[in-house]
């Protein structure tokens, strides 16, 4: 099988092209394939396929072989093969998602081949109802906005946000969560903390957790734990999590680019009056090669 390795801001996929062929088993494969130590290695897996309502369509499935539904470092990889390979001519692309279709746009260099990508990432979802959320019916908030939220014993003020994958937000320079977290963001042990938020009772679907220091109105740094593989590098729907979630508690504004900064890269993120949600980075070609599976 032939197959290609991509990454943005650190966030590595395995990308197959498969347009003229199909993939069994794409979360078994996913799950193998996705290993670091008797794999490729790869936060997971994406299928590159033919769509009836858009140029492409995304498939992607996570290091434990769980589906998701939108990638924002991966979809920019996504543009970048299929113009690069020359399988299309566009510098404007729709791609469908199980999360809608989003559109793009390509930066290229001076030597014709694909180092940037814009995507509107569609509209950030607030209600509970949406993220999804289990809440008490009692309660007639419609929202989580920094709100109390029990975690392994210990109560953190939490935002949650949807981008088409869950989101729940810690912003440490909160008095409760500096306190309770008891670590700076670089030290914090996120392999212990993060599959208790991933798998808390409130979220049906998991979550995606994201731990923010805030630099200023402009600059937030952050790590995350992604639902199905862990603590990566970076990720393009959690570096817009944040950013609406800064918005909402005032920390940022909208209209104005926002610098996430993470372990892997910067993504440069805007949140419009309209409620769309604009993502910008690198998109970065790895290697080609071929295994046998």
């Amino acid at each position: 099988m032939k197959f290609t390795k991509m990454h943005g801001a650190g966030n590595d996929y395995i990308y197959i092209n498969c347009l003229d062929c199909k993939i069994d088993d794409p979360s078994s494969l996913a799950l193998k394939l996705s290993d670091r130590h008797f794999g490729i290695g790869a936060d997971g897996l994406v299928l590159i396929q033919t769509s009836k309502a858009a140029d492409f369509y995304m498939r992607m499935f996570n290091a434990d072989g769980s589906e998701g539904s939108m990638c924002g470092n991966a979809i920019r990889c996504v543009a970048k093969y299929v113009y690069d390979n020359k399988l299309t001519k566009k510098l404007k692309l729709n791609i469908e998602t199980k999360s809608g279709i989003k559109h793009l746009v390509l930066f290229t260099g001076i030597d014709g081949l694909v180092e940037a990508v814009e995507v509107d990432m569609g509209t950030a979802y607030l209600k509970r109802k949406e993220i999804p959320m289990i809440f008490d019916n009692t309660n007639k908030d419609e929202t989580f906005i920094n709100k109390p939220i029990l975690v392994a014993e210990k109560e953190y003020n939490a935002t949650c946000v949807s981008m088409g994958n869950p989101h729940c937000i810690i912003f440490m320079n909160d008095k409760k969560n500096k306190t309770n977290l008891e670590q700076s963001l670089d030290f914090l042990d996120l392999d212990k903390i993060g599959p208790a938020f991933e798998k808390h009772p409130m979220f049906p679907d998991r979550i995606n957790t994201e731990f923010v220091e805030v630099i200023d109105k402009n600059n937030l740094k952050m790590r995350v734990y992604e639902r199905g593989s862990g603590e990566t590098l970076a990720c393009g729907t959690g570096a817009c999590a944040i950013v609406v979630a800064a918005v909402l508690n005032g920390i940022c504004k909208r209209n104005q680019k926002v610098s996430a900064i993470l372990r892997g890269g910067i993504l440069e993120v805007t949140y419009l009056d309209d409620g769309r949600v604009i993502l910008k980075g690198e998109a970065v070609h790895v290697f080609d090669t071929e295994i046998n599976i």
